[in-house]
């Protein structure tokens, strides 16, 4: 019999690209997707005939815990909504990845569903959790000293120190669910979370294609004429392209398969998954130069803006170019094999902006007809 998958998040942008590569393995899934309405089902089903589908959404708990009870595979994707923080400038990212449909990193409910529903398993045969979280945990500190823009020394790391990323701050983004399924694991109850840092490139999903924070920036790019930056733009992050990421799921997906595999799980299962890093100013600069190529804008200047004018051109862009989220992705090379091959983001922002472009109605040297 073949695995069963259930997946939430088929519809988003990394769940989408997820479900694409998984059904170009090899290996026979029997897979699963939650659809919150006829409308997603169909977007699935267009490119997916075989997938059933589940109609509900995140607070539907119990339909989430009658299908991970038959699931041996749950992979939870999340939109990135993050809560009323104490730290008002963290108030609500919406629309993280410009998810269409998709599972919340924040959704206490929906992840307790999914645990029960693994947790019906018998230990000898355990149901395994896929979560995926963000590296937006690691804005905590930026957060509470309320600095953006400055770059900071401190890299975390999921290999020696994974117990310093498990063991952050309660407030931090993130945290509270990640607790809830760090605190899962049990011999019924195999989890683990991946850590997505900055994604690029177009998703090959059955909706959303679009992540955030790379076409976001060519977006304000494009409407203000010229680069933007936070501060001295000196803050980094980490970044992977997302057809790499999916790679990850599906490395841990295989290993969920093979009964665990040399995946680790639990308290260990902790992946970040970069492939690299930038600093927001030479993205800033990136930018600017291939909206001016294209004849998009008229100057490939970047100016800095207050942290007020940032939020107002997107809420929460602070925190998206202007703090610090550094990290290294060393526990899926060595036991997955993961070896990104994906553009850099470098290479990929020509065809952002272009796409950005075109997606917001942006004609060639439209700046110099608004002048007039």
């Amino acid at each position: 019999m073949a695995p069963r998958i259930f997946i939430t998040g088929a519809t988003g942008y990394i769940g989408g690209d997820a479900l694409s590569q998984l059904t170009r393995s090899t290996k026979q899934y029997d897979v699963a997707a939650l659809v919150r309405n006829s409308e997603k089902g169909a977007q699935v089903a267009s490119q997916y005939p075989a997938i059933r589908l589940v109609y509900g959404d995140l607070d539907s708990a119990e339909v989430l815990e009658e299908e991970a009870r038959k699931a041996d595979i749950v992979l939870r994707k999340f939109l990135m909504i993050s809560k009323p923080h104490r730290i008002q400038v963290w108030t609500v990212l919406t629309d993280m990845y410009a998810f269409a449909d998709c599972a919340n990193a924040d959704h206490v409910v929906a992840a307790e569903a999914l645990i029960k529903g693994l947790a019906a398993h018998a230990s000898d045969r355990p149901g395994y959790l896929i979560h995926t979280s963000g590296t937006g945990i690691l804005l905590f500190a930026d957060m509470d000293r309320q600095i953006f823009g400055e770059a900071s020394a401190k890299v975390y790391d999921d290999w020696e120190n994974v117990s310093e990323v498990t063991s952050i701050p309660d407030f931090a983004p993130h945290r509270e669910v990640d607790k809830i399924i760090l605190a899962s694991g049990s011999s019924n109850v195999k989890s683990a979370i991946v850590c997505p840092p900055t994604i690029y490139g177009r998703g090959r999903g059955p909706s959303s294609q679009r992540s955030l924070q790379l076409p976001e920036l060519s977006r304000c790019t494009l409407e203000k004429g010229h680069g933007i930056q936070v501060g001295a733009g000196e803050a980094y992050w980490t970044n992977v392209h997302v057809h790499d990421l999916s790679d990850v799921y599906i490395a841990l997906v295989e290993a969920a398969a093979a009964g665990g595999g040399k995946a680790s799980w639990g308290d260990k299962g902790y992946y970040f998954t970069e492939n690299g890093e930038h600093i927001w100013a030479e993205i800033s600069k990136h930018v600017a130069s291939a909206a001016y190529k294209q004849g998009f804008i008229l100057s490939n200047t970047v100016e800095t803006h207050s942290d007020e004018e940032i939020n107002e051109m997107r809420q929460g862009g602070t925190m998206l170019w202007g703090a610090n989220s550094r990290c290294r992705a060393i526990r899926a090379r060595k036991l997955l094999g993961w070896s990104p091959k994906g553009k850099s983001i470098e290479e990929e922002i020509p065809d952002t902006v272009a796409f950005e472009a075109e997606l917001q109605g942006f004609v060639k040297h439209h700046a110099a007809k608004v002048a007039g």
